[in-house]
């Protein structure tokens, strides 16, 4: 089966989310918060298992814009000057369809490691 194809894509700047709209019938509102602390980066990812960075302060982060990329993912710019990350199709709708196991993860670790998102 194929990876899920998105058919609408939009940023919402007040409430920092960017919607996605899947042909497979599922949306998702991706805050931008998560979007950034789980960028596909290597900055946020590292080079290899176990290397994944938590990123703190990242509350209040918002969109800056979106671009395409080829026919298969979009770079999103965040307003703190990240853009390195190339968010697929695929990723997308993983981290949509894993969104509450993520951010769970992601405030466990920032205790866990004494850090705050303010």
């Amino acid at each position: 089966m194929p990876d899920p194809w998105p058919r609408d894509i939009k940023v919402h700047r007040a409430e920092r989310a960017l919607e996605i709209v899947f042909d497979d019938g599922e949306s998702f509102s991706l805050p931008a918060e998560l979007l950034r602390v789980e960028s596909p980066s290597a900055e946020v990812q590292g080079h290899g298992p176990g290397e994944k960075r938590l990123v703190p302060g990242k509350r209040m982060v918002g969109i800056a814009q979106i671009q395409p990329v080829g026919n298969y993912a979009i770079r999103i710019v965040f307003d703190d000057g990240h853009d390195t990350g190339l968010y697929t199709w695929a990723y997308l709708h993983k981290l949509g369809r894993d969104q509450q196991a993520l951010w769970r993860a992601y405030l466990d670790g920032m205790a866990q490691a004494g850090l705050t998102r303010d």
